[in-house]
Protein backbone atom coordinates (compact mmCIF):
# COMPACT_ATOMS: atom_id res chain seq x y z
CA UNK A 1 0.00 0.00 0.00
CA UNK A 2 1.21 3.55 -0.69
CA UNK A 3 2.39 5.79 2.12
CA UNK A 4 0.28 8.93 2.66
CA UNK A 5 3.08 10.48 4.75
CA UNK A 6 5.12 11.07 1.58
CA UNK A 7 2.33 13.37 0.35
CA UNK A 8 2.70 15.64 3.39
CA UNK A 9 6.49 15.95 3.56
CA UNK A 10 7.83 19.41 4.40
CA UNK A 11 9.14 21.34 1.37
CA UNK A 12 12.74 21.03 2.56
CA UNK A 13 12.52 17.22 2.68
CA UNK A 14 10.82 17.04 -0.73
CA UNK A 15 13.60 19.06 -2.34
CA UNK A 16 16.33 17.05 -0.61
CA UNK A 17 14.76 13.85 -1.93
CA UNK A 18 14.41 15.33 -5.43
CA UNK A 19 18.05 16.38 -5.58
CA UNK A 20 19.23 12.91 -4.56
CA UNK A 21 16.90 11.22 -7.08
CA UNK A 22 17.88 13.66 -9.86
CA UNK A 23 21.55 12.76 -9.46
CA UNK A 24 20.62 9.07 -9.38
CA UNK A 25 18.54 9.41 -12.55
CA UNK A 26 21.32 11.22 -14.39
CA UNK A 27 23.85 8.58 -13.36
CA UNK A 28 21.47 5.80 -14.41
CA UNK A 29 20.83 7.42 -17.80
CA UNK A 30 24.54 8.06 -18.48
CA UNK A 31 25.33 4.38 -17.85
CA UNK A 32 22.36 3.04 -19.81
CA UNK A 33 21.89 1.79 -23.36
CA UNK A 34 19.71 4.80 -24.23
CA UNK A 35 20.74 6.85 -27.24
CA UNK A 36 19.76 9.91 -25.19
CA UNK A 37 22.76 9.45 -22.92
CA UNK A 38 24.94 11.27 -25.46
CA UNK A 39 23.27 14.49 -24.35
CA UNK A 40 24.82 14.13 -20.90
CA UNK A 41 28.32 12.86 -21.68
CA UNK A 42 29.93 16.06 -20.38
CA UNK A 43 27.69 16.37 -17.33
CA UNK A 44 28.37 14.51 -14.09
CA UNK A 45 25.79 13.93 -11.32
CA UNK A 46 28.14 15.68 -8.89
CA UNK A 47 27.82 18.81 -11.06
CA UNK A 48 24.24 19.13 -9.80
CA UNK A 49 24.70 21.08 -6.57
CA UNK A 50 21.07 22.17 -6.19
CA UNK A 51 17.73 21.84 -7.96
CA UNK A 52 18.39 25.22 -9.52
CA UNK A 53 21.16 23.57 -11.58
CA UNK A 54 18.50 21.56 -13.41
CA UNK A 55 17.96 24.52 -15.73
CA UNK A 56 21.49 24.01 -17.10
CA UNK A 57 20.64 20.54 -18.44
CA UNK A 58 19.33 20.14 -22.00
CA UNK A 59 15.65 19.60 -22.77
CA UNK A 60 14.26 16.32 -24.11
CA UNK A 61 11.63 16.58 -26.86
CA UNK A 62 9.06 14.27 -28.35
CA UNK A 63 10.79 14.48 -31.72
CA UNK A 64 13.95 13.07 -30.12
CA UNK A 65 11.95 10.15 -28.74
CA UNK A 66 10.33 9.54 -32.13
CA UNK A 67 13.76 9.47 -33.74
CA UNK A 68 14.66 6.63 -31.36
CA UNK A 69 11.75 4.40 -32.42
CA UNK A 70 11.25 1.71 -31.33
CA UNK A 71 13.71 1.08 -28.45
CA UNK A 72 16.83 3.24 -28.90
CA UNK A 73 15.63 5.54 -26.11
CA UNK A 74 14.95 2.66 -23.70
CA UNK A 75 17.45 2.73 -20.85
CA UNK A 76 17.35 -1.00 -20.09
CA UNK A 77 17.33 -3.95 -22.44
CA UNK A 78 13.77 -4.45 -23.75
CA UNK A 79 14.01 -8.08 -22.63
CA UNK A 80 14.11 -6.75 -19.05
CA UNK A 81 10.81 -4.91 -19.55
CA UNK A 82 7.37 -6.30 -18.75
CA UNK A 83 5.08 -4.31 -21.09
CA UNK A 84 4.84 -1.24 -23.29
CA UNK A 85 2.45 1.58 -24.05
CA UNK A 86 2.43 4.00 -26.91
CA UNK A 87 1.94 7.71 -27.48
CA UNK A 88 0.69 8.67 -30.91
CA UNK A 89 1.86 11.64 -32.92
CA UNK A 90 0.92 13.64 -35.97
CA UNK A 91 3.96 12.32 -37.83
CA UNK A 92 2.66 8.77 -37.60
CA UNK A 93 5.78 7.70 -35.66
CA UNK A 94 4.74 6.66 -32.13
CA UNK A 95 6.76 6.93 -28.94
CA UNK A 96 7.04 3.59 -27.17
CA UNK A 97 7.50 3.50 -23.42
CA UNK A 98 8.78 0.07 -22.41
CA UNK A 99 8.18 -0.47 -18.69
CA UNK A 100 10.01 -2.57 -16.15
CA UNK A 101 8.25 -4.28 -13.26
CA UNK A 102 9.36 -1.42 -11.03
CA UNK A 103 7.87 1.08 -13.49
CA UNK A 104 4.53 -0.72 -13.33
CA UNK A 105 4.65 -0.69 -9.53
CA UNK A 106 5.46 3.04 -9.58
CA UNK A 107 2.52 3.62 -11.93
CA UNK A 108 0.19 1.74 -9.63
CA UNK A 109 1.38 3.76 -6.65
CA UNK A 110 0.86 7.20 -8.17
CA UNK A 111 -2.52 6.15 -9.57
CA UNK A 112 -3.59 4.84 -6.17
CA UNK A 113 -2.64 8.23 -4.73
CA UNK A 114 -4.75 9.94 -7.37
CA UNK A 115 -7.77 7.75 -6.64
CA UNK A 116 -7.38 8.36 -2.90
CA UNK A 117 -7.04 12.09 -3.59
CA UNK A 118 -10.46 11.86 -5.28
CA UNK A 119 -11.86 10.31 -2.11
CA UNK A 120 -11.84 6.66 -3.16
CA UNK A 121 -11.17 3.82 -0.71
CA UNK A 122 -11.17 0.03 -0.84
CA UNK A 123 -14.96 0.23 -0.35
CA UNK A 124 -15.49 1.87 -3.74
CA UNK A 125 -16.49 0.27 -7.03
CA UNK A 126 -14.63 1.88 -9.93
CA UNK A 127 -15.83 1.54 -13.51
CA UNK A 128 -12.94 2.08 -15.92
CA UNK A 129 -14.04 3.61 -19.23
CA UNK A 130 -10.78 4.44 -21.08
CA UNK A 131 -9.62 1.73 -23.49
CA UNK A 132 -7.38 -1.15 -22.49
CA UNK A 133 -4.76 -1.29 -25.22
CA UNK A 134 -1.73 0.52 -26.58
CA UNK A 135 -2.81 3.77 -24.97
CA UNK A 136 -2.28 3.86 -21.23
CA UNK A 137 -5.55 5.07 -19.67
CA UNK A 138 -7.40 1.85 -18.89
CA UNK A 139 -4.42 0.02 -17.45
CA UNK A 140 -3.38 3.01 -15.32
CA UNK A 141 -6.77 3.16 -13.61
CA UNK A 142 -6.70 -0.63 -13.20
CA UNK A 143 -3.27 -0.74 -11.52
CA UNK A 144 -4.19 2.09 -9.16
CA UNK A 145 -7.54 0.58 -8.24
CA UNK A 146 -5.96 -2.80 -7.52
CA UNK A 147 -3.35 -1.21 -5.26
CA UNK A 148 -6.03 0.79 -3.45
CA UNK A 149 -8.24 -2.30 -3.13
CA UNK A 150 -11.25 -1.06 -5.11
CA UNK A 151 -13.73 -3.37 -6.81
CA UNK A 152 -12.89 -2.96 -10.51
CA UNK A 153 -15.37 -2.92 -13.40
CA UNK A 154 -13.02 -3.00 -16.45
CA UNK A 155 -15.61 -1.83 -18.98
CA UNK A 156 -13.21 -0.19 -21.45
CA UNK A 157 -14.27 2.34 -24.06
CA UNK A 158 -17.65 2.72 -25.79
CA UNK A 159 -20.87 0.68 -25.45
CA UNK A 160 -22.60 3.51 -23.62
CA UNK A 161 -25.83 1.61 -22.91
CA UNK A 162 -23.81 -1.11 -21.22
CA UNK A 163 -21.83 1.48 -19.24
CA UNK A 164 -25.04 3.00 -17.89
CA UNK A 165 -26.49 -0.42 -17.08
CA UNK A 166 -23.38 -1.42 -15.14
CA UNK A 167 -23.30 1.86 -13.19
CA UNK A 168 -26.79 1.13 -11.88
CA UNK A 169 -26.83 -2.67 -11.63
CA UNK A 170 -23.35 -3.06 -10.12
CA UNK A 171 -23.81 -0.07 -7.77
CA UNK A 172 -20.72 1.66 -9.13
CA UNK A 173 -19.56 4.60 -7.01
CA UNK A 174 -16.84 6.07 -9.27
CA UNK A 175 -15.92 6.23 -12.93
CA UNK A 176 -12.69 6.99 -14.77
CA UNK A 177 -13.04 8.33 -18.32
CA UNK A 178 -11.71 10.69 -20.95
CA UNK A 179 -13.08 14.15 -20.25
CA UNK A 180 -15.56 14.33 -23.15
CA UNK A 181 -17.23 10.96 -22.45
CA UNK A 182 -19.64 12.10 -19.70
CA UNK A 183 -21.33 14.22 -22.39
CA UNK A 184 -22.16 10.99 -24.24
CA UNK A 185 -23.31 9.27 -21.04
CA UNK A 186 -25.64 12.19 -20.31
CA UNK A 187 -26.95 12.22 -23.88
CA UNK A 188 -27.79 8.51 -23.95
CA UNK A 189 -29.20 8.63 -20.42
CA UNK A 190 -31.60 11.33 -21.57
CA UNK A 191 -32.69 9.26 -24.57
CA UNK A 192 -33.59 6.21 -22.47
CA UNK A 193 -34.99 8.01 -19.42
CA UNK A 194 -32.08 7.05 -17.20
CA UNK A 195 -31.77 8.96 -13.91
CA UNK A 196 -28.30 9.25 -12.37
CA UNK A 197 -29.98 10.07 -9.06
CA UNK A 198 -31.09 6.42 -8.92
CA UNK A 199 -27.45 5.25 -8.88
CA UNK A 200 -24.73 5.32 -6.23
CA UNK A 201 -22.33 7.18 -8.49
CA UNK A 202 -20.53 9.98 -6.63
CA UNK A 203 -17.11 10.51 -8.30
CA UNK A 204 -15.94 11.03 -11.89
CA UNK A 205 -12.19 11.12 -12.55
CA UNK A 206 -11.62 12.64 -15.98
CA UNK A 207 -8.59 13.38 -18.13
CA UNK A 208 -6.78 12.98 -21.48
CA UNK A 209 -8.39 16.18 -22.83
CA UNK A 210 -8.65 19.79 -21.74
CA UNK A 211 -12.06 20.59 -20.25
CA UNK A 212 -13.45 23.80 -18.88
CA UNK A 213 -14.81 24.70 -15.45
CA UNK A 214 -18.21 25.36 -17.03
CA UNK A 215 -18.29 21.86 -18.56
CA UNK A 216 -17.28 20.53 -15.15
CA UNK A 217 -20.23 22.30 -13.49
CA UNK A 218 -22.64 20.83 -16.01
CA UNK A 219 -21.42 17.26 -15.50
CA UNK A 220 -21.63 17.59 -11.73
CA UNK A 221 -25.12 19.08 -11.85
CA UNK A 222 -26.61 16.46 -14.18
CA UNK A 223 -24.76 13.36 -12.98
CA UNK A 224 -24.70 14.29 -9.29
CA UNK A 225 -20.96 13.61 -8.99
CA UNK A 226 -17.82 15.35 -7.83
CA UNK A 227 -15.35 15.56 -10.71
CA UNK A 228 -11.56 15.37 -10.52
CA UNK A 229 -9.11 16.40 -13.23
CA UNK A 230 -6.33 13.82 -13.66
CA UNK A 231 -3.27 14.37 -15.85
CA UNK A 232 -0.45 12.25 -17.26
CA UNK A 233 1.15 11.08 -20.48
CA UNK A 234 2.66 7.90 -21.84
CA UNK A 235 6.16 9.35 -22.03
CA UNK A 236 6.38 10.15 -18.31
CA UNK A 237 4.84 6.84 -17.23
CA UNK A 238 1.14 7.16 -17.98
CA UNK A 239 -1.94 8.70 -16.38
CA UNK A 240 -1.43 9.59 -12.71
CA UNK A 241 1.20 12.33 -12.92
CA UNK A 242 -1.19 14.44 -10.85
CA UNK A 243 -4.79 15.22 -9.91
CA UNK A 244 -6.77 17.99 -8.23
CA UNK A 245 -8.11 17.42 -4.73
CA UNK A 246 -11.29 18.31 -2.84
CA UNK A 247 -9.91 21.82 -2.24
CA UNK A 248 -9.77 22.51 -6.01
CA UNK A 249 -6.90 24.95 -5.85
CA UNK A 250 -4.68 23.23 -8.37
CA UNK A 251 -3.49 19.83 -9.54
CA UNK A 252 -1.04 18.11 -7.21
CA UNK A 253 1.96 16.58 -9.00
CA UNK A 254 3.77 13.85 -7.05
CA UNK A 255 7.16 15.42 -6.43
CA UNK A 256 8.88 12.35 -5.04
CA UNK A 257 8.55 10.94 -8.57
CA UNK A 258 8.71 14.08 -10.74
CA UNK A 259 10.27 17.53 -10.88
CA UNK A 260 8.08 20.26 -12.38
CA UNK A 261 9.26 23.30 -14.32
CA UNK A 262 7.36 25.89 -16.33
CA UNK A 263 9.28 27.40 -19.24
CA UNK A 264 8.65 29.98 -21.92
CA UNK A 265 7.58 27.89 -24.97
CA UNK A 266 9.61 30.11 -27.30
CA UNK A 267 12.83 30.76 -25.37
CA UNK A 268 12.97 27.83 -22.93
CA UNK A 269 13.55 30.25 -20.06
CA UNK A 270 12.36 28.96 -16.68
CA UNK A 271 9.39 31.03 -15.51
CA UNK A 272 8.53 32.03 -11.92
CA UNK A 273 5.58 30.80 -9.86
CA UNK A 274 2.29 32.08 -11.27
CA UNK A 275 3.59 32.68 -14.80
CA UNK A 276 1.94 30.65 -17.54
CA UNK A 277 4.08 28.58 -19.88
CA UNK A 278 4.97 25.05 -21.00
CA UNK A 279 5.06 22.21 -18.49
CA UNK A 280 8.45 20.45 -18.33
CA UNK A 281 8.79 17.16 -16.42
CA UNK A 282 11.84 15.32 -15.10
CA UNK A 283 11.20 11.75 -13.97
CA UNK A 284 12.93 10.61 -10.78
CA UNK A 285 12.00 6.94 -10.45
CA UNK A 286 11.44 5.58 -13.96
CA UNK A 287 13.70 2.84 -15.35
CA UNK A 288 12.53 2.01 -18.88
CA UNK A 289 12.30 5.62 -20.05
CA UNK A 290 13.92 8.05 -17.60
CA UNK A 291 13.47 11.59 -18.87
CA UNK A 292 15.29 14.78 -17.97
CA UNK A 293 13.48 18.05 -18.72
CA UNK A 294 10.85 16.58 -21.04
CA UNK A 295 8.89 19.27 -22.88
CA UNK A 296 5.27 18.13 -22.62
CA UNK A 297 3.78 20.96 -24.75
CA UNK A 298 1.05 21.37 -22.13
CA UNK A 299 0.28 24.94 -21.08
CA UNK A 300 -0.21 25.66 -17.39
CA UNK A 301 1.41 27.50 -14.47
CA UNK A 302 2.65 26.69 -10.99
CA UNK A 303 0.06 27.90 -8.51
CA UNK A 304 1.91 27.24 -5.27
CA UNK A 305 4.47 25.16 -3.40
CA UNK A 306 2.68 25.94 -0.13
CA UNK A 307 0.74 23.36 1.85
CA UNK A 308 -2.74 22.81 0.41
CA UNK A 309 -5.94 22.91 2.46
CA UNK A 310 -6.14 19.14 1.91
CA UNK A 311 -2.87 18.74 3.83
CA UNK A 312 -0.72 17.73 0.86
CA UNK A 313 2.51 19.60 0.34
CA UNK A 314 3.34 18.61 -3.24
CA UNK A 315 3.38 21.37 -5.86
CA UNK A 316 0.10 22.50 -7.39
CA UNK A 317 -0.22 23.50 -11.03
CA UNK A 318 -3.22 25.02 -12.78
CA UNK A 319 -5.55 22.91 -14.89
CA UNK A 320 -4.10 22.37 -18.36
CA UNK A 321 -5.28 25.13 -20.70
CA UNK A 322 -4.18 23.37 -23.88
CA UNK A 323 -1.08 22.33 -25.76
CA UNK A 324 1.37 24.53 -27.59
CA UNK A 325 0.34 22.76 -30.80
CA UNK A 326 -3.39 23.15 -29.94
CA UNK A 327 -3.26 26.93 -29.90
CA UNK A 328 -5.30 28.45 -32.71
CA UNK A 329 -4.49 31.66 -34.52
CA UNK A 330 -7.37 33.29 -36.35
CA UNK A 331 -7.28 36.88 -37.61
CA UNK A 332 -4.05 37.34 -35.66
CA UNK A 333 -5.62 36.28 -32.35
CA UNK A 334 -4.19 33.36 -30.36
CA UNK A 335 -6.55 31.26 -28.24
CA UNK A 336 -7.26 27.71 -27.06
CA UNK A 337 -10.46 25.72 -27.79
CA UNK A 338 -11.01 25.27 -24.04
CA UNK A 339 -11.41 29.04 -23.71
CA UNK A 340 -14.26 28.98 -26.24
CA UNK A 341 -15.81 26.01 -24.41
CA UNK A 342 -15.76 27.98 -21.18
CA UNK A 343 -18.00 30.60 -22.80
CA UNK A 344 -20.31 28.17 -24.64
CA UNK A 345 -21.03 26.01 -21.60
CA UNK A 346 -22.52 28.93 -19.68
CA UNK A 347 -25.66 28.44 -21.81
CA UNK A 348 -27.67 25.42 -20.69
CA UNK A 349 -29.53 25.26 -23.99
CA UNK A 350 -26.26 24.35 -25.72
CA UNK A 351 -24.75 20.87 -25.80
CA UNK A 352 -21.14 20.00 -24.85
CA UNK A 353 -20.75 18.92 -28.48
CA UNK A 354 -19.22 21.69 -30.56
CA UNK A 355 -16.70 22.20 -33.36
CA UNK A 356 -14.65 25.15 -34.51
CA UNK A 357 -14.45 25.24 -38.30
CA UNK A 358 -11.77 27.56 -39.66
CA UNK A 359 -11.39 28.32 -43.37
CA UNK A 360 -10.05 31.00 -45.66
CA UNK A 361 -12.72 32.99 -47.49
CA UNK A 362 -11.62 35.56 -50.06
CA UNK A 363 -8.15 35.59 -48.57
CA UNK A 364 -9.31 36.09 -44.97
CA UNK A 365 -9.71 33.66 -42.08
CA UNK A 366 -13.26 32.93 -40.96
CA UNK A 367 -14.36 30.82 -37.99
CA UNK A 368 -17.72 29.11 -37.60
CA UNK A 369 -18.70 27.67 -34.24
CA UNK A 370 -21.02 24.71 -34.74
CA UNK A 371 -22.80 23.92 -31.51
CA UNK A 372 -25.67 21.54 -30.81
CA UNK A 373 -28.76 22.62 -28.93
CA UNK A 374 -30.39 20.63 -26.15
CA UNK A 375 -33.89 20.74 -24.70
CA UNK A 376 -35.48 24.02 -25.87
CA UNK A 377 -32.19 25.33 -27.18
CA UNK A 378 -30.83 28.84 -26.84
CA UNK A 379 -33.12 31.89 -26.99
CA UNK A 380 -32.54 34.84 -29.32
CA UNK A 381 -31.53 37.16 -26.44
CA UNK A 382 -29.11 34.50 -25.17
CA UNK A 383 -27.67 34.04 -28.65
CA UNK A 384 -27.12 37.78 -28.93
CA UNK A 385 -25.41 37.78 -25.52
CA UNK A 386 -23.23 34.84 -26.60
CA UNK A 387 -22.15 36.71 -29.73
CA UNK A 388 -21.11 39.67 -27.60
CA UNK A 389 -19.16 37.47 -25.16
CA UNK A 390 -17.31 35.75 -27.97
CA UNK A 391 -16.49 39.07 -29.63
CA UNK A 392 -15.27 40.53 -26.34
CA UNK A 393 -12.94 37.55 -25.89
CA UNK A 394 -11.74 37.07 -29.48
CA UNK A 395 -11.84 40.61 -30.78
CA UNK A 396 -13.44 39.45 -34.04
CA UNK A 397 -16.85 38.19 -35.11
CA UNK A 398 -17.31 34.45 -35.56
CA UNK A 399 -20.36 32.76 -37.02
CA UNK A 400 -22.46 30.68 -34.64
CA UNK A 401 -24.34 27.78 -36.20
CA UNK A 402 -26.78 26.11 -33.80
CA UNK A 403 -27.70 22.62 -35.02
CA UNK A 404 -30.02 19.87 -33.71
CA UNK A 405 -28.71 17.50 -31.07
CA UNK A 406 -26.91 14.55 -32.65
CA UNK A 407 -25.70 16.46 -35.72
CA UNK A 408 -22.01 16.33 -34.82
CA UNK A 409 -20.59 12.85 -35.33
CA UNK A 410 -19.86 10.91 -32.16
CA UNK A 411 -16.44 9.33 -32.45
CA UNK A 412 -14.67 6.84 -30.18
CA UNK A 413 -11.88 8.39 -28.15
CA UNK A 414 -11.12 12.08 -27.86
CA UNK A 415 -13.65 14.57 -29.21
CA UNK A 416 -12.85 16.27 -32.53
CA UNK A 417 -13.08 19.98 -31.69
CA UNK A 418 -11.13 21.61 -34.53
CA UNK A 419 -11.68 21.42 -38.29
CA UNK A 420 -9.05 23.64 -39.88
CA UNK A 421 -9.58 23.90 -43.63
CA UNK A 422 -6.87 26.47 -44.22
CA UNK A 423 -4.01 25.51 -46.48
CA UNK A 424 -0.88 24.76 -44.45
Amino acid sequence: MFNYKIETLPREEIEKLQLSQLRKTLRFLKNSRSKLKEKYKDIEPEDIKSLDDLKNLPFTTKDELRDCYPFDHTAVDPSDCARMHMSSGTTGVPVINAMTRNDINQWGEIMARCLACAGLTSKDRLQIMPSFGLFNGGFGFHYGAEKLGCFVVPAGAGRTLMQLKFIKDLEVTAIGAIASYPARLIEVAKEIGYDFKETKLRVAILGAETWSDEYRKRIEEIMGVKTFDIIGMTETGGVGLGIDCEARVGIHIWEDHYIVEIVDPNTGEVLPVGKEGELVITTLTREGLPLIRYRTRDITRIISYEKCDCGRTHVRVDRIKGRTDDMLKVKGVNFYPSQIEQILMKYKGLSPYYQLVIETVKGKDEMTIIIEKVDNGITEPELEKLNVELYDFLGFHSKIQVVPEGTIQRVPGKAVRIIDKRKK
